[in-house]
């Protein structure tokens, strides 16, 4: 029971790597927060878990700054304090090339995917600092760390987060509250399907075959393979690990 007695809040929860984090979570003892923007899509992870009783939901658009206060205090208020935030609501956004895109679509991008990490920072954050403990886990991806052709927003988007990471690694860390970024590479799961279909519509599985062929260990990862990562970062195992991109890519970044 890696996590008995500690909180933890998972942003995207619906989603592949976040319903696979919520199992894994509440397997070594969490308590739950599980925040998403569909209700029926909360209800059928909760229904999904096994003995969820320490488990709640929480309806947050990841740009709603409202809501994600709230599920903060719901959080404190449920269970008595808030020791983990996984920050992983996120989106891949349209492919194309960045002189095509509009400002209205490179916007949603970063709005999601880096004001949203940061609004659950700017709110967690007092809470951990008074507790003098907490990890922050920031998802990623190795689109932090390298280019691709088409993704721009993405790839800034991913950057930005591994920037906060650093920023947020000094600012906390001298109230034992510490802050990485987990960084997936190509996962089996519904976002790299869609890159698949808008990369080549005609042939989606041509795209899987190039990208399987880029990492060392010829797969993709699974869901449960970035949980388990997450569950490292979340517990006290990685008690003195902060600021750091912890990558799961296969190698796809060894290149």
């Amino acid at each position: 029971m890696r996590l008995k007695n500690k909180t933890a809040i998972i942003t995207g929860a619906t989603g592949g790597i976040g319903s696979a984090t919520s199992k894994r979570f509440l397997e070594e003892g969490a308590n739950l927060v599980l925040v998403g923007r569909s209700e029926e899509k909360l209800t059928n992870l909760m229904n999904s878990l096994n003995n969820p009783t320490n488990a709640i939901t929480c309806i947050a658009d990841s740009k709603d700054e409202k809501a994600i206060s709230k599920s903060i205090n719901d959080a404190c208020e449920k269970f008595g304090s808030l020791d983990i935030v996984m920050a992983n609501a996120g989106t891949e956004g349209i492919v194309k090339p960045l002189t095509e895109f509009t400002v209205e679509e490179f916007n949603n991008v970063i709005n999601i995917n880096v004001v949203g990490v940061w609004l659950f920072m700017k709110y967690a954050f007092p809470v951990m600092q008074k507790q003098q403990s907490g990890s922050f886990i920031a998802v990623a991806s190795t689109a932090g760390l390298i280019g691709f052709n088409g993704l721009c927003p993405y790839i800034a988007s991913k950057h930005a987060v591994c920037g906060m990471v650093k920023t947020a690694c000094l600012e906390n860390g001298p109230m034992n509250v510490r802050v990485n970024a987990l960084a997936p590479g190509p996962v089996d799961n519904r976002m790299m399907a869609s890159l698949g279909e808008q990369l080549n519509p005609d042939d989606p599985s041509s795209v899987v075959d190039m990208v399987n062929s880029m990492v060392a260990t010829n797969r993709y990862s699974t869901n449960e393979e970035i949980a388990n990562l997450a569950l490292f970062l979340g517990s006290d195992e990685s008690s003195n690990c902060s600021g750091s991109v912890y990558v799961c890519d296969g190698g796809y970044t060894a290149a």
